[in-house]
């Protein structure tokens, strides 16, 4: 009996050792410890700009996103932003358009910011919107600056870009892409960065897939526009799952006028969705500021949304992190560089056709049943899809 009674305390003790041991400690993990973050973007012209923002959000967010273009060109006034965030209590994302060669500090400031701001520091969001430019762009001009210049780019897919200028490209998704995405790896800034194991951010509204692809490390999904959220959280979600990557939210304007932003309660319902589908970060964007609000675009009620996101899910915990899974995919051709904004969007450099009208008809009937538990990926057979959800179903399968 006594031996019996030792075995099973042996037992409840090896139990309370695995429950302590590989049970995640943090409540706002989604199962894989990732941490959350939800804050703002800095989009303004000075120091004391920024730090009037911090100090409005510092108590009820933990992410401050320096997205300013004229602070990305001055060394003093990002250093004196950055310290004085951390120092708040703030994770930041650094921005940088591009790397200048007029800002030659821009490099080796890459190789300290790491060591001078630790975990705090947790990237450079370098360039925006490529999927989107790729899809709006005027690509004939700058296909004649690359031959103009004999860059490798234009070296490595001149027959391509000569074919597009004429009018006689025809439709190859194939190489579509594989311009697309070796135009993200050879970028400089890219290489720059890849080279320093610094992670990669940057919002799109399009082509999140083929951005991963070229070597972004988190892509921002831009939300709060005239688009689908269910469709944009599964375009995004399904992209970063099926490549291991990380994902999140910037819920940018709604108009194209002042206000520009949605009201305080349609932000924070797109904060608590994003969070129920996993997202890792969430942000608002705060452009433009225009000397009328010292804050930028946000006033009273997107703060008190803010406030309300932070007490309701990061304090008080009544959504659990990623507890709205994808249980559906529907899975566009390989390579099919499309914008799905509506029925004949863009597609690489051609306007989409009957194939197009099709997927958006199916998408549409997917998104009526599924909603936030659909995710659109690609079929690649380097990520098979195979398992990964209940219910599959492929482009060109009838309606």
């Amino acid at each position: 009996m006594r031996k019996r009674s030792t075995i099973i305390l042996a037992i409840l003790i090896i139990i309370a050792l695995i429950i302590v041991l590989f049970i995640p400690a943090n409540p706002l993990s989604d199962g894989k410890t990732k941490p959350f973050y939800a804050g703002v973007t800095f989009c303004g012209n000075t120091t004391v700009e920024a730090k009037l923002l911090i100090d409005r959000v510092k108590n009820f967010t933990n992410l401050f996103v320096l997205q300013s273009g004229p602070i990305s060109k001055n060394e003093t006034a990002t250093n004196e932003i950055c310290e004085y965030a951390v120092t708040s209590g703030l994770n930041i994302i650094v921005y940088f358009g591009w790397f200048d060669i007029a800002c030659p500090w821009q490099l080796p400031w890459l190789d300290t910011a790491k060591q001078r701001w630790g975990e705090q520091f947790l990237g450079i969001y370098y360039y925006d919107e490529p999927g989107g430019i790729q899809l709006d762009y005027n690509w004939s001009r700058y296909f004649e600056y690359l031959k103009l210049q004999n860059s490798t780019m234009y070296q490595s897919h001149a027959s391509a870009m000569e074919a597009f200028m004429n009018g006689s490209l025809a439709k190859n998704y194939d190489l579509a892409a594989c311009m697309y995405i070796d135009r993200i790896k050879k970028d400089i800034g890219i290489q720059e960065l890849k080279n320093r194991s610094i992670t990669t951010f940057t919002s799109d509204y399009a082509l999140y897939w083929f951005d991963y692809l070229g070597g972004y490390d988190v892509m921002l999904v831009q939300v709060g526009w005239n688009e689908t959220l269910a469709k944009s959280l599964g375009l995004i979600r399904g992209a970063a799952r099926m490549q291991h990557k990380s994902w999140g939210v910037i819920i940018t304007w709604k108009y194209d006028e002042p206000p520009y932003l949605d009201n305080g309660e349609e932000i924070y319902k797109q904060m608590v969705s994003a969070y129920e589908a996993g997202a890792e970060y969430v942000a608002v964007f705060n452009y433009p500021y225009d000397g009328n609000n010292i804050y930028g675009l946000l006033i009273d009620e997107h703060f008190e949304a803010f406030v309300r996101f932070w007490t309701d899910i990061i304090v008080n915990k009544k959504v659990l992190h990623g507890s709205i899974e994808a249980e559906a995919a529907l899975v566009l051709p390989m390579n099919y560089g499309w914008g799905m904004r509506f029925p004949y969007d863009r597609n690489w450099y051609w306007q989409s056709g009957e194939r197009g009208q099709h997927i958006w008809t199916l998408s549409l009937s997917l998104l009526s049943e599924y909603s936030n538990r659909l995710d659109i990926v690609y079929d690649d057979p380097a990520y098979p899809i195979d398992g990964k959800y209940k219910k599959i179903s492929f482009w060109n399968e009838s309606i």
